[in-house]
């Protein structure tokens, strides 16, 4: 394992940068596959899956609950790696379903993904299942979900109060039924539940009750990796989900790019007048992260996607804009520091919700791009950007991956940016400081 220097200096090319960047798996996809992959009836095979550190929590979490998961080459669990190991790095995952046992701890680090949608799994284990994570991750919204467990009849213990630590106390069956909840902090209460509705006694009824949902693609998503498992359900009405009873199928499935990972490289085209090729873009897809090729192009790049990928050519300054980035939320870090890099003021809209991530990162946004000289307003539901000449400085990750790729964005256009804690990219992409060097050098990886 490479030691990372800290504060890590962020390179700034002398000229536009050329390349092409290959990039690993989804991280949302994996671990929605993952889920179901340990709910099916018959083994699943998971190819080209992200291997990052969010997603191997929810495979180490999946094992302590019962199921199996190893590499395809090697056959070796997961759990038995160190987590964040990069061997067998090109394998497929193999997942074997088996009956979910409780008297298990599962270690959620910092991943929604794990701590959201885990809660719902572990009520049919037959027995306690106890829940933790990073120091940050207790500062994480959990409410909704815990909320809506209780109302299906599932025993919680959360120790006074809606966040982690919790026990959640399986039986090894849940009833299910109707269920309201304010899911306004994250979509991913309702992936949460939809994934595991089909394994519910009368399945599930899932009724949004609230002010407008956040991260809309992302419930999308999971309806859509649902109906290639063949789960039967309906989404036909705003705010209204249903999952009816049954057997989930078996995968095998490749896995897409991730696309909000690749915001951060397409970035560099726009802040550097470059050009950046993403190969294996899909033509249609339910990741939000595809919202930047719009993004991108309204703030003057030239986007052109085509069988072999996307590239992005990018002006010769970024124009600032006023769009609404409520259903694309983790976009915002990297819009952002285009932003500030830009000609003209933007306001990024719809992303008061982004108070609950990883950290506030419409806090953390302010002071990161103020640091470096720039003036960020915050305001009730998003930020307001006056771009503004910038200088060097040591900023923040949060212990927040987008913010970190963020930093590393600023740092293309402003010499002298550091950034403390970058390894904190891990959680969705193993070897960012890597790839971003490769690129920097016109490699493709």
């Amino acid at each position: 394992m490479v030691t990372l220097p800290d504060p890590w200096p962020a390179p700034c090319p002398d000229r536009p940068i050329e390349a092409t960047v290959a990039l690993p798996g989804s991280k949302s996809l994996t671990n929605r596959f993952l889920v179901l992959a340990a709910l099916a009836q018959e083994t699943s095979r998971l190819r080209t899956p992200l291997r990052s550190r969010d997603t191997l929590l929810m495979a180490r979490a999946l094992q302590a609950l019962g199921a199996q998961v190893r590499d395809a080459r090697s056959e070796t669990a997961v759990a038995e790696r160190a987590l964040g190991a990069s061997s067998e790095t090109g394998s497929d995952w193999v997942v074997e379903p088996r009956p979910l046992r409780g008297d298990t701890h599962i270690d959620c680090g910092l991943a929604g993904t794990v701590m959201r949608f885990l809660p719902p799994v572990a009520a049919l284990a037959d027995g306690p299942v106890h829940f933790d994570g990073d120091e940050v991750a207790r500062l994480r919204p959990m409410a909704a979900g815990l909320a809506a467990l209780s109302e299906l009849g599932v025993s919680v213990h959360d120790h006074g109060t809606p966040t982690l630590p919790f026990t959640v106390l399986g039986r090894g069956r849940v009833a299910g039924g109707r269920v309201v909840l304010d899911a306004s902090a994250s979509s991913q209460f309702v992936s949460a539940l939809l994934l595991v509705g089909a394994r519910f006694d009368e399945g599930i009824e899932i009724v949004h009750d609230g002010p407008p949902l956040p991260s809309l693609p992302h419930i999308a998503m999971t309806v859509s990796v649902l109906r290639q498992c063949g789960v039967e359900v309906e989404d036909s009405h705003a705010d209204r989900w249903s999952v009816a009873p049954g057997g989930i199928h078996a995968l095998d499935v490749e896995v897409e790019p991730d696309l909000s990972n690749a915001a951060a490289f397409l970035a560099a085209a726009m802040v550097t007048g470059g050009r950046v090729s993403v190969p294996g873009w899909p033509d249609h897809t339910t990741q939000a992260g595809d919202a930047i090729r719009d993004i991108f192009d309204a703030m003057g790049g030239e986007v052109s996607l085509a069988r072999e990928g996307l590239t992005l050519s990018g002006p010769e300054q970024p124009s600032g804009l006023d769009v609404d980035l409520h259903d694309v939320g983790e976009l915002t870090p990297v819009v952002a520091a285009v932003a500030a890099l830009a000609d003209s003021p933007s306001r990024l809209r719809g992303i008061a919700h982004l108070r609950g991530h990883e950290t506030d990162r419409l806090a953390a946004l302010a002071e990161q791009i103020g640091a470096l000289g720039g003036q960020v307003q915050i305001e009730d539901d998003g930020l307001r950007i006056n771009p503004r000449p910038l200088h060097g400085g040591t900023v923040s990750s949060y212990a927040d991956h987008r913010m970190a790729m963020s930093a590393a964005v600023l740092g293309l256009a402003v010499p002298g940016v550091y950034v403390h804690d970058i390894a904190t990219t891990a959680k969705t992409l193993p070897d960012f400081p890597g790839m971003w060097r490769q690129m920097l050098q016109g490699n493709q990886r």
